[in-house]
């Protein structure tokens, strides 16, 4: 059995965030096909700048490109500040624009909005479009979650919410199967 590695990407910077629990909770509710590992460098990423974009490139930020390059899919729970992609995130995915372990990279959206957060949502598929990544359509899911103080335990405790996310983990970890 081949195990798939899933990079787990949470566009929160928040201590306690629905979209952080929401992965980490699927990285425990994973089967035994896929191994999901939680980005945790997001709010150390310098600011994107083309120009520094060049050899060496910041530390943070090659180890981003190499998790990235690592996994075989991507898990993105990202959520919505002001009808967009939050600007932490959107600068992490504008130091992958560039990178050669980007384009055609596999990725699946998870929406922890249960009140509709579809202006980011559409601006990121929007963006990984442009970016080249392939959506995996099957594996992306809206799972309503409250907004603050939501903790992965909650998720866990929860079996409708678990329920959902082992759908999404199948859905994934058969689109995986067929690449």
């Amino acid at each position: 059995m081949t195990r798939r590695r899933v990079l787990c990407l949470s566009g929160s910077l928040r201590r306690i965030s629905a979209n952080t629990a929401v992965l980490e909770a699927a990285r425990q509710l994973a089967p035994d096909t896929l191994e999901l590992e939680l980005y945790a460098g997001l709010g150390s990423l310098p600011l994107f700048n083309p120009d520094d974009e060049v050899e060496p490139l910041p530390a943070t930020v090659q180890a981003l490109r190499s998790a990235v390059g690592r996994s075989d899919a991507l898990l993105i729970a990202c959520p919505e500040y002001a009808h967009g992609v939050p600007g932490a995130f959107k600068n992490l995915l504008d130091w992958l624009v560039g990178s050669l372990e980007f384009p055609g990279r596999p990725v699946a959206l998870l929406n922890t909005s249960g009140r509709g957060s579809f202006h980011a949502q559409a601006a990121l598929r929007e963006i990984l479009g442009t970016m080249s990544a392939a959506l995996l359509e099957s594996a992306c899911m809206t799972v309503p979650l409250a907004g603050t103080g939501c903790e992965v335990g909650a998720i866990l405790g929860n079996q409708a919410r678990c329920a959902e996310l082992r759908g999404v983990l199948a859905a994934l970890a058969a689109e995986l199967s067929i690449a």
